[in-house]
């Protein structure tokens, strides 16, 4: 099973290399000289990323999970708020209809909370009033993939482990103006540099997924908060014994927006056994 993603910023940036000579005097532009600084310490810049989250507080968010399957090519989506200080959110998830088209489209409500994952309208024999709950440490992929969304300040820390990156050029997400970086982080190196128990989910992503370089395009505003990202995973699937590449795309946007997230009592936790397949 295999995916694959051809992402286009629209316009294509062009980055001047040569000298400008200006006659009579001339002063320089301070978007370029930011956007030079910007590409000069391209590594530096990512790593504060998750950083400017946390300073912004909260945000809205939309995800997408893509994969294919046979020579099916299913996508995921969420939708919903994130507070990056309490490191809390609620998502919906919309799950796609089967490959035969005998199911409609379900939602499963998620609530990420630090070292947890609850899931509502789970089915697989979970009864509709009640919340699964998964510790995502015990995990393979750190719940990076596994929740059909990516953690947004877990998709943030993953910069953390950023390795290499090039500053590709400006250009706009929903309408307000980005720097588009493009490079590859280390699940190992982001576990280390991660916060709190993002430690450890992110080391268990590292031991579980096929290799530990995840490949990424990162768009930041001015204020260095992620307004976009994208991350190609790649896992082992240990039914089929072959690797499965997955897309995962955050938008993050309308910060300071409120985030009330009540995380559901132990009554209200399904205490049975979840139904294979």
């Amino acid at each position: 099973m295999t995916a694959r993603q051809h992402t286009r910023t629209g316009t294509a940036v062009a980055v001047a290399t040569g000298l400008i000579v200006c006659t009579g005097g001339c002063a320089g532009d301070p978007a370029d000289a930011e956007d030079a600084h910007a590409g000069a310490d391209a590594v530096a810049v990512l790593h504060k990323a998750a950083g400017a989250l946390v300073s912004a507080g909260s945000s809205k968010a939309r995800t997408a999970m893509e994969m294919a399957t046979g020579g099916t090519r299913v996508t995921i989506r969420g939708e919903g708020v994130y507070d990056y200080r309490r490191q809390v959110g609620q998502l919906k998830v919309l799950l796609p209809q089967d490959p035969a088209g005998a199911r409609e489209h379900r939602s499963i409500t998620e609530l990420l909370a630090p070292g947890a994952l609850f899931m509502k309208n789970r089915g697989a024999g979970v009864p509709a009033d009640k919340w699964v709950r998964v510790d995502t440490a015990s995990l393979s992929d750190g719940n990076l993939v596994t929740g059909g969304v990516t953690d947004p300040y877990a998709a943030a820390e993953l910069l953390r482990g950023a390795r290499t990156a090039t500053y590709v050029g400006r250009t706009e997400v929903a309408g307000e103006p980005v720097r588009h970086y493009r490079g590859t982080a280390d699940l190992g190196l982001a576990a280390k540099s991660a916060s709190g128990v993002n430690r450890a989910q992110l080391r268990a992503a590292a031991r579980g997924f096929a290799t530990a370089a995840v490949p990424f395009d990162a768009y930041l505003d001015d204020q260095g908060r992620i307004r976009k990202i994208r991350h190609r995973f790649s896992f082992v699937n240990g039914q089929r014994k072959g690797t499965v590449a997955v897309a995962s795309t955050t938008l993050l946007y309308a910060f300071g927006a409120p985030v009330r997230v009540r995380l559901p009592e132990a009554g209200d936790i399904f205490a049975g056994k979840i139904a294979e397949g």
